[in-house]
């Protein structure tokens, strides 16, 4: 007699949480999924996506600002430099919001097409083995399960003195209702967020304040592709006031005042907080299923999604782990494929690449120049700026470089980072290398286009070559 196939119950539908589903379905699980605000979760409806949208209409008024330096001219009748060229946000915010639930809908289509339930409602844990699905009109379901997957995601982090109001402070979920382009937006925090729409908002036309707590602009990431990027949007015109706290934000009629721990304050048409996130973990009955938490309330996860709950996996935001929508998503199948006696390989960081959207993007893969200085894995390592790249100065690139990291004797590339228009496609060989254990030498002698940006990369492997 044929045993009854395994149920999975899935709290969440971004990232972590849909695909985890489309896992358990293709392993011949009944799946359920509980959503509650909109399949694809942040990533898609208010994160990523939209932001990446955002981005790209401001890649393309990077691109024509350029324009004059590759022989194009941007003039009126009469012409002067044209005024003509500018954005009308309201458009691209309405672009932005309707890509996203395309997205969503592709998913919900994709799930039921695999046989995946989805219920719309809260869920919570009653015990380890079961959901109780709490609906819109206060109807209430309990679901057994044999696994249940938590991907709830994590929201922008509010303070007591900076509160939102949706139209002049905003997190960064709410910049899509703007129809107009702000006239001076103050972005607080530094971060990968912070950086990400302050260079959009820079691009798109707007004068941008950016208020760091700490000395430069990106203070996790590689400090040589920081260094650039701050480099380039203080030319642009961004005022960056490094070492400054925030202490308040307040509004008054159309205008904001940042004001700062040493007195200081900045007016501005808009602000945008960029302080960090906190988990969407309240109130899913974590305790009562012995799930344990970190004490910023991130659930606690080991390398294949397990939570200190037998049967209980947790994935994406929620667990704090590398916040990316690709960890996420990676987090989640592990954990089906665990669960569901599939082969599996425990989650490595060291291989997952990440990009910051700025101009120029910043990409980077495995071991860090800060694990290399701390003296954590000895490397050679090779920086390559791009000025001297043929496709490069073709399309009036000059800023941005090539950096990888190999292994001494085995030259083995164990990382790398890039900083370049479009940084986060030109990473990807650098993560194959990465990913599979590749030499600097095999990475060379794999034929690239000429002339290409990805031709640096080959030529920095090259000079990797007996070093």
């Amino acid at each position: 007699m044929a045993s009854s196939p395994a149920r999975v119950v899935i709290v969440g539908g971004g990232p972590g949480g849909y695909e985890s589903g489309l896992v358990a379905a293709q392993l011949g699980a009944e799946v359920t999924i509980v959503d509650t605000d909109g399949l694809g979760g942040s990533a898609v409806l208010t994160d990523c996506v939209p932001s990446k949208t955002l981005i790209a209409t401001a890649e393309l008024m990077t691109e024509v600002s350029g324009a004059t330096e590759l022989g194009v001219n941007l003039t009126d009748v009469e012409g002067d430099p044209s005024s003509g060229v500018h954005v009308d946000l309201a458009r691209v915010n309405a672009r932005v919001k309707q890509l996203a639930q395309d997205q969503s809908d592709d998913i919900a289509r994709r799930l039921e097409k695999e046989g995946v339930r989805v219920i719309r409602g809260r869920g919570r844990l009653d015990g380890a083995d079961a959901v109780v699905s709490t609906e819109p009109d206060g109807t209430e379901s309990r679901l057994e399960a044999d696994a249940v997957l938590l991907a709830t995601g994590a929201a922008p982090r509010t303070l007591p003195t900076a509160r939102p109001d949706g139209e002049r402070i905003l997190t960064w979920e709410q910049v899509y209702d703007l129809t107009e382009l702000p006239s001076h937006l103050i972005v607080v925090g530094s971060g990968v967020t912070g950086a990400e729409f302050a260079s959009a908002y820079l691009a798109l036309g707007a004068e941008v304040t950016l208020v760091s707590s700490r000395d430069r602009v990106l203070p996790g990431e590689d400090a040589d592709a920081a260094g650039v990027l701050e480099e380039v949007l203080t030319r642009r015109g961004m005022r960056v006031l490094a070492r400054s706290r925030m202490e308040s934000v307040t509004r008054h009629g159309d205008s904001v005042t940042v004001t700062l721990t040493d007195g200081r304050t900045v007016e501005g048409s808009h602000c945008i907080l960029a302080v960090g996130s906190v988990p969407n973990t309240q109130g899913l009955g974590l305790d009562t299923a012995g799930v344990a938490t970190d004490e910023a309330g991130f659930v606690t996860v080991d390398r294949v999604s397990r939570t200190t709950a037998r049967g209980v996996y947790a994935a994406g935001d929620c667990t704090g782990v590398l916040m990316l929508a690709s960890v996420a998503a990676m987090q989640g199948r592990i954990a089906m494929w665990h669960f569901l006696g599939d082969a599996v390989s425990p989650l490595n960081l060291k291989t997952v690449s990440s990009n910051v959207f700025t101009a120029p993007e910043i990409a980077t893969v495995g071991w860090s120049q800060e694990a290399v200085d701390k003296g954590e894995i000895a490397v050679n390592e090779v920086l390559l700026p791009l000025a001297g790249n043929a496709r490069a100065k073709m399309q009036g690139v000059h800023d941005g470089f090539v950096k990888l990291f190999c292994r001494p004797g085995t030259g083995i590339v164990v990382g790398g980072v890039v900083v370049a228009p479009r940084a986060s496609e030109l990473i990807h060989p650098v993560s194959i290398a990465v990913a599979e254990s590749l030499t600097a030498d095999q990475l060379a002698q794999a034929f690239t286009v000429y002339p290409s940006m990805s031709g640096s990369v080959a030529e920095a492997a090259r000079r990797l070559h007996r070093v």
